[in-house]
């Protein structure tokens, strides 16, 4: 990041002022800021407006002559007049042109502004009628616009044309040809239509409606200029969905729109109605960062600036290149003379954004003698691994024979095989790395502060590859848990990057990695392996691979840990679907990964949700169960639905020990009662009405099981509510089994009467 531009004659400006207030126009040479009031001391103001209605915005108009060079600065009020000013260098400041009005009535209001090719558009807020009510004033605002031509001879202005009229306040923004019409959140949020957002074309006079949700288009173009219209063919659509809230937004000037959501998703809505889910931000990272944030795209790179924190996306794949730490928060512009470079407004000044490319070392140039050195160091360390001998063997007593019959054989084969040109080539790939790998460590000693960080990330990217790519050994092991623990971040980066992690906009992960990756990732639980995590507080003890990615998942992206469960479980052949035995012993080698997963949990039950999750990916009966009886403490009794409608289906002993637990929930209280026609239908086959009465009376509440025959408990079960399923299974036990049909129907010819036996003496 390099200061452009130094702002500390304005820094009073910047003290009293939103970032959001600032303006730069699309060539980069002014700065304009929108102020609440009059500064006392206007020593730096070169544009000082008349009278004390408050700016709503400023535009840029376009020239017809771009050589001309000069530009237009049009200052947009509250009561509809408009000052157009001029910037002139031979008298080295703004000069006014002219004075208009953009409304047609004097008691209209603007509140928001913009501009399309030469086109003004705005939406203006008409005065309230004597009998209209509360729910009419909501949509007492319109869409307008004029056309705008700038000459010789000043501004001339169009007639206006009103585009929509009773619809809610909207903000205007330009995108191309195309104009989007968001939602105004200062607006009463129980308003449906705050649901959805339009997107107008003002050549064609045509309006699409869209929403923020997976299936954004809701009603394709429309002439319709009427807003309650316009939205009655998605009247019952709105109240199907709940789209997240935009917490920022910025055109692409291609007639896309960028959209940053509340859920932490950046997408891009395309001019044809889909919605592209692009990065998704760590988890709380808006609620942590406040509101301030601001996001452009350059040259297929997303800038995004979240509170104090920069980060720049690779929108093609949705990668996060690079995560930058400021000292103050900063707002994003474009420059049109320069727009492959972000630039970002600080308190402090105008920065230039510059993506340095990551070092590359070369290979030093006497590599064949760095090759067969590190062939016998790793010979020594293969030796010494396995030798029963406690003597350190080097590599100058290798290359000498040594004094034991091993080494000698072992040197002879390394001398005679570093001869031959196939074992060069078959290690020179791995070797090849390794010395590019301690380069990178010389170059981390020698490295400026500058230059630390991007080394350190390549480093620790490095060294995870190379760890993982082959036999994890005890020691190995160690050192890839000291790598997580002393460079997280860095380690969660290059953890997605080696597993070509990538989640898509529902929510869902993929890995592109290699089978024998996953084979070493989900090897067993290790016996040395001595790992905890209680209480919050978690021993930096060794573990294993899977849960150290799991440990890394959860601190930086919770919510990815039950799909990085479900992956884990597909390549491991599938989820624990074959176990769905009760009495199975599970020993350190055969633990299963949900129960791996679940260690990464602090014991305080501060997760519970992602412990249910968790618990429920395995599907496993004695997990379902377990998330069951956690909903239940909870009272989730929606979820707790569709858990057992889910389940139930799979397994006819989980589906008799979910039907036991909710009737015994039924028999305490009513919370159950929307969904008791579902848990009907789940009663399993071989319960008897006796059965169900005997559970029922078990579980009844002591006040009940004391209380008179006519006493009232609004909360108790009654017979009303058994009755349909009583009904069910009575006539399911009354009903004759098919298997015994035969027996139980009469012949219509009866059986022949057996010859008599008689003995005679």
């Amino acid at each position: 990041v390099k200061r452009a531009l130094d702002m500390q004659a304005y820094s009073n400006i910047s003290s009293q002022t939103c970032l959001s207030d600032v303006r730069l126009s699309p060539d980069g040479r002014h700065i304009h800021v929108i102020r609440p009031h009059l500064m006392q001391c206007q020593k730096h103001n070169d544009l000082v407006l008349s009278g004390n209605v408050p700016v709503v915005d400023v535009i840029y108009i376009p020239q017809s002559k771009p050589e001309d060079g000069a530009s237009v600065l049009g200052v947009i009020f509250e009561n509809g007049r408009v000052e157009f000013w001029k910037f002139l260098e031979c008298r080295s400041g703004w000069h006014l042109l002219q004075t208009v009005d953009l409304c047609n009535s004097p008691r209209a209001k603007v509140s928001s502004v913009c501009m399309c090719q030469n086109v003004i558009i705005w939406c203006e807020e008409r005065p309230p009628s004597e009998n209209s009510n509360s729910v009419c004033s909501n949509f007492r605002f319109c869409i307008c616009k004029k056309t705008i031509e700038v000459n010789e001879g000043g501004v001339n202005l169009g007639n206006v044309k009103i585009a929509l009229h009773n619809n809610p306040r909207y903000t205007t923004v330009s995108s191309g040809d195309l104009v989007y019409l968001l939602p105004d959140m200062r607006e009463n949020s129980s308003m449906g239509v705050l649901k959805v957002f339009l997107a107008w074309s003002p050549e064609h006079d045509t309006f699409k409606v869209h929403s923020a949700c997976s299936c954004t288009l809701m009603k394709s173009s429309s002439k319709e200029s009427d807003f309650k219209r316009l939205v009655t063919d998605c009247i019952g659509l709105l109240a199907t969905i709940n789209p997240p809230d935009i917490c920022g937004f910025s055109p692409t000037g291609c007639g896309d729109l960028l959209l940053l959501l509340s859920t932490g998703w950046v997408c891009i809505m395309k001019r044809d109605g889909s919605l592209h889910h692009i990065y998704k931000l760590p988890d709380n990272c808006l609620s942590a960062s406040g509101t301030q944030n601001s996001l452009k795209i350059y040259n297929e790179i997303l800038a995004l600036t979240i509170g104090r924190t920069l980060f720049l996306i690779d929108t093609k794949c949705g990668l996060e290149l690079e995560r930058i730490s400021l000292k103050t928060e900063g707002l994003l512009f474009i420059n049109t003379l320069d727009s492959h470079s972000p630039l970002m407004l600080s308190e402090t000044g105008l920065f230039v954004v510059t993506q340095k490319p990551k070092p590359s070392p070369t290979l030093s140039e006497d590599s064949s003698a760095l090759l067969v050195e590190a062939v016998f160091e790793e010979a020594c360390k293969y030796y010494q691994q396995r030798s029963l001998s406690s003597k350190q063997l080097t590599v100058e007593k290798l290359k000498k024979g040594g004094m034991f019959q091993a080494p000698i054989s072992l040197a002879a084969i390394l001398r005679d095989y570093l001869r031959q040109e196939r074992l060069m080539s078959s290690l020179e790939s791995e070797l090849r790395s390794l010395i590019l790998l301690e380069d990178i460590k010389t170059s981390v000693v020698k490295a400026s502060d500058k230059d630390l960080e991007n080394y350190c990330e390549s480093l620790v990217q490095q060294e995870i590859c190379r760890l993982l790519s082959g036999e994890l050994e005890r020691e190995n092991l160690q050192y890839l848990n000291s790598i997580f623990h002393l460079f997280p971040t860095y380690s969660w980066h290059a953890m997605q990057a080696v597993l070509h992690l990538r989640c898509n906009g529902e929510g869902l992960l993929s890995s592109k990695a290699p089978a024998e990756l996953w084979k070493i990732i989900l090897s067993p639980v290790q016996p040395t392996a001595n790992f905890a995590h209680c209480n919050g507080q978690q021993k930096h003890t060794t573990v294993p691979v899977f849960e150290l990615l799991c440990q890394s998942i959860f601190k930086f992206q919770p919510s990815w840990l039950p799909r990085f469960l479900e992956l884990a479980q597909q390549q491991s052949g599938g989820s624990s679907k074959s176990s769905w035995g009760y009495s199975m012993k599970e020993s350190s080698e055969s633990l299963p990964l949900y129960k791996r997963a679940l260690t990464v949990l602090p014991c305080k039950g501060t997760h519970q949700h992602l412990e249910v999750e968790l618990l429920l990916c395995s599907e496993r009966p004695k997990a379902i169960m377990q998330a069951l009886r956690i909903l239940i403490k909870q009272g989730q009794w929606e979820w707790i639905a569709q858990v057992a409608e889910r389940f139930c289906r799979q397994s006819p002993l989980l589906n008799k020990e979910i039907f036991i637990a909710l009737l015994c929930e039924v028999s305490q209280h009513r919370d159950l009662d929307p969904y008791l026609d579902l848990l009907w239908t789940l009663c399993p086959e071989d319960m008897t009405v006796m059965s169900i009465l005997n559970i029922v009376l078990k579980n009844l509440p002591d006040s009940m099981q004391n209380s008179g025959p006519f006493e009232a408990h609004g909360s108790q079960v009654t017979i009303g509510l058994l009755k349909p399923l009583l009904r069910k299974v009575l006539q399911r036990e009354t009903k004759p089994s098919q298997r015994y049909a035969d027996i139980l129907q009469s012949p219509t010819v009866p059986p022949l009467t057996p010859p008599h036996l008689v003995i005679s003496c």
